[in-house]
């Protein structure tokens, strides 16, 4: 195996038939407790990828928004659209687990093998060391009663505009002056990276794959002082300056942008589900490839005087 098995020397007598992980105490004194127990303790582990440390990577660990240990198997979210419904909450399948040699052992059905030393480092927060690729992430424990699906949206909201090919402007409202952004009826968000916008002024109903992108530019999301529910889209466009806007997310498939200059909402519907490592046949847009998590520093902004 990969991983050293932490204390094994002074206490092998005690842990022989044991799967344990190392937990530290409030006088700094590390005892065993069983993994097994640890990993299947909540329904649902978020992966906190902005406390990752290390320069390595494991790359279904860097996709998943949550892991979850179920009787053997290893469970994710990998996609925002759908959360709390696929896979009764749990997300998919995607290989397996064991505790029995006294770390965790995961065999993922497309990236192999990965052993981990386990940390608790509270009741509810773990730490997955994994030595062999210097890389080490932070779970948070939830049941699925009291995970919040609805604020994982505004937590990852640059990850979860990257889950459709294309977001089609289908309403606008009669308040409202005109403004630059009433011709752009498409957006998209490319999960290569988490700053490119493209924008399109075709025609509203034309098919996705038809949309001619007459504009690439950057963009960024901010958090609102006082608001976990809101957050501000800023869309880079060279001629005519930056467009802001408010931006709610109204359910899995579409959002709300409040046009902050001009007083107009805009509601965008999304089209070409992408579904990312879905091991069964679907005619779904399916890709295991093209996207990971990265560490969002996002600015703070006070919420302006709305029109």
């Amino acid at each position: 195996m990969r991983t050293l098995k932490l204390l094994f020397a002074t206490i092998i007598i005690g842990i022989a038939f044991t799967s344990c992980s190392v937990v530290v105490d409030e006088f700094n004194d590390p005892y065993y407790v069983n993994i097994e127990d640890v990993v299947t303790a909540y329904d649902l582990w978020y992966v906190d990828y902005n406390s990752t440390t290390g320069t390595g990577d494991v790359p279904f660990l860097s996709k998943a928004f949550t892991v979850s240990f179920i009787n053997g198997k290893l469970w994710v979210n990998n996609n925002l659209v759908g959360i709390g419904s696929t896979g009764n909450g749990y997300g998919i399948e995607i290989g397996y687990y064991d505790t029995y040699s006294g770390i965790l052992e995961i065999d993922h059905d497309l990236d192999g093998y990965y052993d981990f030393d386990v940390v608790e480092l509270s009741s509810d927060r773990l730490k997955l060391i994994d030595n062999y690729n210097n890389v080490s992430y932070y779970l948070e424990g939830y049941q699925k009663y009291n995970f919040d699906y609805n604020q994982i949206f505004y937590d990852n909201i640059e990850y979860f505009l990257q889950e459709y090919d294309v977001w089609e402007k289908t309403f606008t409202s009669a308040l409202g002056e005109l403004n630059e952004f009433e011709n752009e009826n498409f957006l998209s968000f490319t999960p290569e990276n988490i700053t490119t916008f493209y924008s399109s002024q075709d025609e509203v109903g034309t098919n996705i794959d038809d949309v001619y992108w007459d504009y690439v530019g950057g963009y960024s999301v901010a958090n609102i002082q006082g608001y976990d529910n809101l957050k501000i889209l800023t869309l880079d466009y060279d001629s005519w300056g930056n467009e802001e806007f408010e931006l709610t997310v109204i359910n899995d498939e579409k959002i709300s942008l409040y046009h902050i200059n001009s007083g107009t909402t805009y509601e965008f519907t999304g089209n070409g589900y992408i579904q990312y490592l879905k091991t069964s046949s679907s005619k779904e847009n399916v890709r295991n490839e093209g996207r990971k998590r990265t560490k969002v520093q996002r600015e703070t902004k006070i919420r302006r005087n709305l029109k």
